[in-house]
């Protein structure tokens, strides 16, 4: 904890670096990723403040739309497309994601139950290996299973419908660093 503190002290010292941050925020891009801490959005795309909107979730989940019942996810999900204008969504899995190998095999999670129910959201379990530790075919899998869920909100539905927005589904290596992104044309993750 101490060298986050030690960097956090310093890190305000340059205000004149992010005094333009304060007229407020007009980000082109809505990233919806994991909260595993080797997941940074910003490392990964070389973002600077103000330019990602971040949305993190274990397993990189995009709830169902339930209007009845809100939730931050879809919060975020409808400020970003509605009020900032975003203009692309990525939803970013990755490998050795714990949440999806833990679908993908079928663990037992009564001993964590709030992260049990939370992964019932993820909808169908993911395909793959279940000794695969990198877990790629079922993270992928998974990753399009959310960008179709993504689809369904009316907020994303009508932008898509107007042209207005482009939703992308990237699967991120954590022991290389590659990115790929899917390939509708042939149904495939290549690299970028």
């Amino acid at each position: 904890m101490q060298p986050l503190i030690d960097n956090a002290r310093t890190f305000g010292q340059r205000p004149e670096e992010f005094a333009g941050l304060a007229a407020g925020q007009s980000p082109d891009v809505l990233f919806i990723t994991c909260s595993d801490s080797r997941v940074v959005p910003a490392l990964i795309t070389g973002a600077r403040p103000g330019e990602l909107f971040e949305l993190r979730t274990a397993g990189n989940i995009v709830p169902p739309y339930a209007p009845q019942r809100p939730t931050g996810e879809a919060a975020t999900i409808e400020y970003a497309v509605e009020v900032l204008g975003v203009r692309d969504v990525v939803v970013c899995g990755h490998s050795h994601c714990g949440a999806v190998g833990a679908l993908v095999r079928g663990d037992d999670l009564t001993a964590v139950p709030a992260v049990r129910d939370w992964l019932a959201h993820a909808a169908a379990r993911p395909a793959g290996a279940a000794e695969d530790p990198e877990v790629a075919e079922g993270v992928q899998s998974h990753v399009l299973t959310q960008l179709l869920r993504l689809r369904s909100y009316p907020c994303v539905e009508r932008r898509l419908a107007a042209g207005r927005i482009a939703l992308h589904a990237w699967y991120y290596e954590v022991h290389t660093g590659a990115v790929r992104t899917h390939r509708p044309q042939t149904d495939t993750f290549e690299a970028l």
